[in-house]
């Protein structure tokens, strides 16, 4: 779990688009939770 954040991490520092788009599809399924 630890190394995956991480790597998402990395990743949105890049600014791999795909990324972020995950994150926030995340956020919006936390939410309607």
């Amino acid at each position: 779990m630890a190394f995956k954040l991480s790597s998402e991490l990395v990743d949105a520092a890049k600014g791999s688009g795909d990324a972020i788009r995950k994150k926030e599809e995340t956020h919006r399924m936390a939410e309607a939770e």
